[in-house]
């Protein structure tokens, strides 16, 4: 909570709850993965498939935003035999160090999971250019991933590594909404506030973008204005407080210039907040415009803070509305869409099944439960390894097939040679 600027139930659900789902449920993904065996055998030789550990060691770089996400990051790694170097963020120390020591007092051996706070920078490139690197397990931004690939890429082509290192990683997201005139408007209107400003707006999935309806957006506004001002502001001290600091200066600096640079856009309307102040901490009360440009800037661009942006569309034109937030964004983590008649549900999956890695219907897109809705997207942001499964654990073991035959060979000519 004091660490990372969380209210008491996003850390109870969190460095609590989330992170004891993780580590049950890979224990049982990994007996599943263990018991997958060749289907046929012979009466003269056995087959197996063994799990060994990649050739080298994995490096695990973890957000501040989740103490659960560290433990994602390195428990299945660890797990499948690997040492792994785990990079927390340093504004998650305090929360990630303490992880490290339960589970060290647990018995794990201390050497598995090396803890490595530091310059990220780094860190980093010193441990890219050792041989024994095998994997990259990754949760952050965009544009650090994409610049750690191409340094692994480069790698690579030098001869660096002793096998080609695993590359996952879990990036940005500019999340989305959609409401169809036939939705349920209040259901829509309380899901996006929850969406987009839980944890100040700073989960990777947080809802950044909705499109409305032009029939929908009286309600879908009056609502909004309604409620989104009785969402205390303050400290997480007082458990009252749905909305805390942002995580540090440069985020609060960040977010306040797009408030402040709103101020003059012609194409943004303040439909409510549009405050914030460092005088007692990084505050940045929630803000929704209304933006006149589909393609405008703040339709597009990862914010990652309790700002959300609302294009309202004519009624006539949902299948464009579909098409326009396919194409705006190069992102594709989660998304919402909020509709009664079926007939328009099924139209938006089908058009937009490329657009999110996690798709909600009627409810918000934040929220992803362990072994309920396995976690990740692609496009910009990332590699889809979904979080909590089977696939995600394939990812840190080298499967070795394994043949012994108990028929001695008699002949070196095969029964077709005998003319």
């Amino acid at each position: 909570m004091l660490g990372q600027g969380k209210n008491i139930w996003q850390a109870e659900i969190d460095a609590a709850a989330e992170t004891v789902d993780f580590f049950k449920y890979y224990i049982q993904e990994a007996w599943q993965l263990y018991s997958q065996q060749p289907k046929v055998q012979s009466d003269s030789d056995w087959n197996k498939l063994e799990y060994r550990p990649l050739e080298g060691f994995v490096y695990a770089i973890a957000p501040f935003n989740f103490t659960a996400l560290g433990a994602t990051l390195i428990g299945p790694a660890a797990l499948l035999g690997n040492v792994v170097v785990w990079k927390p963020s340093d504004y998650a120390l305090h929360a990630s160090w303490l992880l490290h020591q339960i589970l060290i007092e647990a018995g794990l051996p201390k050497d598995v999971i090396q803890f490595l706070p530091g310059d990220a920078e780094e860190v980093t490139n010193t441990i890219l250019k050792r041989p024994e690197f095998g994997a990259l397990s990754y949760i952050g931004s965009t544009q650090v991933f994409k610049g750690l690939q191409k340094k692994i890429g480069n790698a690579i082509g030098d001869g660096v590594y002793n096998s080609y290192p695993r590359v996952i990683g879990e990036t940005g997201g500019k999340n989305w909404g959609i409401i169809h005139p036939s939705a349920d408007i209040r259901n829509a209107a309380l899901n996006t506030i929850r969406a987009a400003f839980e944890y100040q707006g700073q989960k990777c999935s947080a809802n950044s973008r909705v499109y409305v309806a032009e029939s929908a957006w009286p309600e879908f506004k009056q609502i909004l204005q309604e409620q989104i001002p009785q969402l205390k502001v303050g400290s997480v001290e007082d458990y009252g407080n749905f909305i805390t600091p942002v995580i540090h200066e440069q985020a609060f600096d960040r977010l306040n210039k797009v408030i402040e640079d709103a101020k003059h856009d012609l194409e943004l309307e303040l439909i409510v907040g549009g405050k914030a102040s460092k005088d007692e901490g990084y505050f940045v009360h929630p803000t929704v415009y209304r933006t006149s440009n589909p393609r405008h800037d703040i339709m597009s661009r990862e914010l990652f803070g309790p700002i959300l942006a609302v294009y309202v569309y004519p009624d006539s034109e949902w299948k464009q509305t579909l098409e326009t937030l396919n194409t705006t964004s190069r992102y594709a983590l989660t998304g919402s869409i909020f509709a009664k008649d079926p007939y328009a549900l099924r139209e938006a999956m089908t058009e937009l099944k490329h657009a999110a890695g996690m798709l909600y219907l009627n409810t918000k897109c934040t929220g992803s439960v362990v072994a309920q809705q396995p976690f990740g997207g692609s496009r910009d942001s990332g590699t889809n390894d979904k979080t909590g499964t089977m696939a995600h654990l394939q990812r840190f073991t080298s499967v070795r097939t394994i043949k012994e035959d108990f028929k001695p060979l008699e002949v070196v000519q095969y029964p077709s040679n005998e003319v």
